[in-house]
């Protein structure tokens, strides 16, 4: 059984990520979304709500699961869910050169362990959570921000901005 690791924040999750997990259930028998907490950074929106944003997203995916780990490297978490795969996308050169590196540091603490890399197409290559975020507040915000990110986080990103101004 192949199995794959997507890690990331997902704070909040973007057509982007979604379109990395629709085709990482495609090259894996067995894809585990893992949303990563690092306890020095400040989210949006707490883990709980991360999850069940990505839960409701990818609902029709039966090969996927969404876990989250924390305080651990990426790869010793896939090595612990015996995964054979970490899955990366690539949307510019210095994302390149940052996961080029981390393959390799990956590669020395996990010789079993492969990376694949995926480039989203253009139109949501440069698409981010916090690109998103930025986005959400001024005027005709809703029109800009609802092509980004699937239904069910454009629904909390119109409550969290609700909650922001009063």
């Amino acid at each position: 059984m192949r199995r794959g690791v997507y890690a990331g924040s997902f704070d909040p999750v973007t057509n982007g990520h979604v379109w990395m997990i629709e085709h990482g259930v495609k090259l894996f028998d067995e894809m585990i979304v893992a949303i990563g907490e690092n306890p020095d950074k400040k989210y949006t929106f707490r883990v709980d709500e991360r999850v069940a944003m990505l839960k409701e997203t990818t609902a029709h995916l039966p090969n996927l699961r969404v876990e989250t780990f924390e305080n651990r490297f990426l790869v010793d978490y896939a090595r612990e869910e015996n995964a054979d795969f970490i899955l990366r996308g690539i949307r510019e050169a210095a994302d390149y050169e940052f996961e080029r590196k981390m393959r390799y540091v990956n590669a020395d603490l996990a010789p079993h362990i492969d990376t694949v890399f995926l480039m989203p197409p253009r139109e949501i290559a440069e698409i981010s959570s916090t690109m998103v975020k930025g986005l959400v507040g001024p005027g005709n915000w809703e029109s800009v921000v609802r092509q980004y990110v699937p239904q069910p986080v454009f629904e909390r990103l119109v409550a969290w901005r609700a909650q922001r101004t009063h």
